[in-house]
């Protein structure tokens, strides 16, 4: 099994499995940065193993993403209308709409919460994240469905536009999504993050943090293996010449390396007394765990897997962590420094592609109000604005997001 961190450096946009994309197809570089101004991006076909190893056999880059993805899918969608008031603009949420009624239910396969957490999800696996947009015969979406990053390759256009998304569906079949180079609309949306090194793809925090991922798994595998020699580290058998100066044959060594194996090695073995006949003696060869601190290692790699996600280490288990006063403190800075921006990029994402098979007038938004983790944060809010004698009581309730009392008006 290759290192995590080689699987990334032979490319994150790979095609594993019967779905995936030949390194045939296109020319450019098969890497994961690929070539800017190649016809297509050419991937290999290491997706399938740099999740299994970076994600399901990691069980921190596993509870960051699942943690941040499935809070964020927690948050209701809000959708406003745009009223033009004079010189002004002025919104009121509206409560039933097409569109609130695709982001609840955007398919009949998948709720609103779980579509939103296999997109977030795919965007901090690989750094991108790609929607399909089914419209009915009046050009309005009816359905949304997350892709898989893996089956998607950009074709690059003019001016920082793609030309085209294809979506490989199996072998040899194609689904081929234009884009209007002009408007940058497409029933295909893409949504990457910052890449400084790729104008096409983004950058996923498992690449930032593909050596601590390697490290947690080398402690992991260590500590799996010393558990299955009974606990104990590796040593060797001293054996003595005889008499005669001879020492044992190769078959004799063979023998007694495949007895000694099959007596005392393995976790239904621990604590077998061994038993040497003859001039032999065990000596141990190992360095012990506190000599190579392997828990602290792990430990040390945890949080930099953490740092990469932005997730306090306090929340995904990690020991000894004490840079937050409290799990409470902890939840709040997730939400505060992680979760509440990447759902502000979310949104401006959706409205700029949805908001044209809608009308001009509607905008996306999300109720915080019914985020727990923020309620200390919006308490304190409110008592800032109620003690604010200088305010009138409908700019208070403005202030935090209310609309004016029937039969008051706003005073200009």
């Amino acid at each position: 099994m290759k290192r995590f961190k080689e699987m990334w450096k032979k490319g994150l946009h790979s095609r594993g499995g019967d779905v995936g994309c030949d390194a045939g197809i296109g020319s450019g570089a098969g890497t994961f940065a690929g070539t800017f101004g190649s016809s297509y991006y050419v991937p290999t076909n290491r997706f399938d193993r740099f999740v299994d190893e970076g994600y399901r056999q990691n069980v921190i880059a596993y509870r960051c993403v699942n943690v941040i993805a499935r809070a964020l899918a927690s948050v209701p969608w809000l959708l406003y209308q745009r009223d033009h008031v004079g010189k002004g603009v002025d919104e009121h949420e509206i409560e039933s709409h097409p569109l609130l009624a695709l982001m609840n239910c955007p398919s009949p396969r998948q709720a609103g919460s779980s579509f939103m957490e296999e997109v977030v999800s795919y965007l901090l696996l690989s750094g991108n994240s790609y929607i399909e947009a089914v419209l009915d015969g009046n050009d309005v979406p009816v359905a949304l469905f997350p892709v898989r990053p893996d089956r998607v390759k950009i074709k690059p256009g003019d001016r920082g536009v793609p030309a085209s998304y294809s979506m490989r569906l199996g072998a040899d079949k194609y689904r081929e999504f234009l884009v209007d180079p002009l408007t940058g609309q497409s029933k295909m949306l893409h949504i990457k993050l910052f890449h400084p090194m790729n104008d096409w793809y983004g950058l996923s925090p498992m690449e930032a943090a593909a050596k601590a991922i390697d490290q947690h798994n080398a402690v992991g595998g260590h500590n799996l293996a010393l558990l299955s020699n009974g606990g104990r580290p590796s040593g060797a058998l001293m054996i003595r010449p005889n008499e005669n100066g001879l020492g044992l044959t190769d078959g004799q060594r063979s023998n007694l390396r495949g007895d000694l194996k099959r007596a005392y090695e393995g976790a239904d073995n621990a604590g077998r007394v061994m038993i040497l006949e003859g001039d032999f003696e065990w000596k141990e060869m190992g360095m012990t765990p506190k000599d190579l601190d392997f828990v602290e290692g792990k430990n040390v790699s945890a949080r930099e897997i953490c740092q990469a996600f932005g997730v306090p280490p306090m929340l995904a288990g990690v020991p000894g962590d004490a840079t937050f006063a409290n799990y409470r403190e902890a939840r709040f800075h997730l939400w505060e420094d992680t979760i509440l921006p990447l759902l502000e990029m979310l949104s401006a994402e959706f409205n700029l592609w949805l908001q044209p098979y809608f009308g001009q007038d509607l905008r996306l938004g999300y109720d915080l109000d019914g985020i727990q983790a923020l309620a200390p944060k919006r308490e304190a809010m409110w008592q800032k604005i109620a003690a604010a004698d200088f305010l009138t009581v409908d700019e208070k309730r403005a202030a935090v997001g209310y609309s004016p009392i029937p039969g008051t008006k706003m005073v200009d």
